[in-house]
């Protein structure tokens, strides 16, 4: 149970979701710091406790080797045996394999090339700099411990969304929940499909629930540079863009923190948490460097913050799309009696969270009985 948590995650992580907002069905988190973020053990043990009070039949250290179509079912072959079933949930996560761009391949060999699946911390890297591909939750927190390690860190990001830990006193993602933001259906989303893709946002969990966005990496010290375009005979070239997509990322933080400061003022709720507030914008270098030669032992690895995808290579099933993507309409899957749990906005915004699996899970069951 909970094999994720426990081998394919740093040590340092802990979730972005402050604990009160970690529910199970049946499950709330009880623990002495519900404004705090849970450690990976943490996060075991509320699956393992959530699994022996639900008396789940799992089975444990049982891999799923390939589903295929029999007898109006279907064939799901194990390591330790066969089954069959007519109906079938797909709950194998979005985030089983790191995405790594093709470019990877122009990188000298000199220099180490890790995902966040390899990485526990600094002290497994070589000696040297690190170039953090990606602008992700996973990248800002990753350039942010190798630089507090010691080590120069270069960020490399495109598009990302930036967001405060804090806002008017709460945590921000009180106000997702609070104003009703996560509540938001995947069919009244104009384009689904982008709102799928989008980086989580740039939050870290910490006990002095601190601000991780771009200027507390350049006050420490790290390196702005645009999206990482392409490898050419060993040097990294990079987008000249870095100062629009902050200007646009500074953009959607606004508005959508002007969509919280309408709600509490329309809820009469203005008292309670407090006046408006207003960020700084992005502060962006004077002239980012375009390029970085990698033969020059600048550089001693790359870390590759560039995404997940989801591996149904055992999914002998004809329900892909021609980039390997699960084709579904709200969880319910392209063919008969098969559905899926546990991706991006599922059925709602709130449905890769741990405490928005509940109302996704009675949706595609009860689509499942009838």
């Amino acid at each position: 149970m909970a094999n994720s948590w426990r081998r394919e995650r740093w040590d340092s992580l802990r979730l972005l979701t402050p604990n009160w907002l970690s529910r199970l069905p049946g499950q709330d988190y009880d623990g002495p710091d519900p404004d705090g973020y849970m450690t990976t053990g943490e996060v075991v043990d509320f699956i393992e406790r959530f699994a022996l009070a639900s008396r789940a039949p799992v089975r444990t250290g049982t891999e799923v080797t390939s589903v295929r179509p029999a007898d109006g079912g279907y064939h799901v072959a194990t390591s330790q045996g066969d089954l069959l079933c007519r109906g079938l949930v797909l709950a194998s996560g979005a985030c089983n394999l790191p995405v790594v761009p093709e470019l990877s391949a122009g990188v000298p060999a000199a220099v180490t090339q890790v995902t966040p699946l390899d990485y526990r911390g600094p002290g497994e890297l070589p000696d040297g700099g690190v170039l953090v591909v990606g602008g992700s939750a996973t990248g800002v927190q990753l350039a942010a411990e190798l630089r507090r390690s010691g080590r120069p860190v270069t960020l490399a990001l495109g598009e990302h969304v930036r967001l405060p830990r804090l806002y008017r006193k709460r945590d921000v993602l009180w106000w997702m929940d609070a104003s009703g933001v996560w509540d938001q259906r995947y069919d009244e989303i104009d384009d689904l499909n982008r709102a799928r893709r989008l980086p989580s946002p740039q939050l870290v969990g910490t006990p002095e629930r601190s601000t991780l966005d771009l200027n507390a990496l350049t006050e420490l010290g790290v390196e702005l540079v645009g999206r990482l375009a392409m490898v050419r005979d060993g040097v990294a070239l990079f987008s000249g863009g870095l100062r629009n997509v902050c200007s646009l990322a500074d953009l959607k933080m606004r508005r959508l923190l002007a969509t919280f400061d309408e709600w509490a003022r329309a809820g009469g709720r203005e008292d309670e948490v407090g006046p408006p507030e207003e960020f700084p914008p992005t502060v962006v270098p004077a002239a980012p460097r375009l390029s970085l030669d990698l033969r020059r032992g600048e550089i001693g690895s790359i870390v590759w913050a560039t995404g997940y995808r989801p591996d149904y290579r055992w999914l002998d099933v004809p329900v892909l799309d021609e980039k390997g993507r699960l084709r579904h309409e709200g969880g319910v899957v392209d063919a008969p009696g098969l559905v899926a749990l546990g991706l991006p906005m599922l059925r709602r915004r709130r449905s890769t969270f741990i405490n928005g699996i509940e109302d996704d899970a009675r949706a595609v069951i009860d689509h499942l009985v009838r």
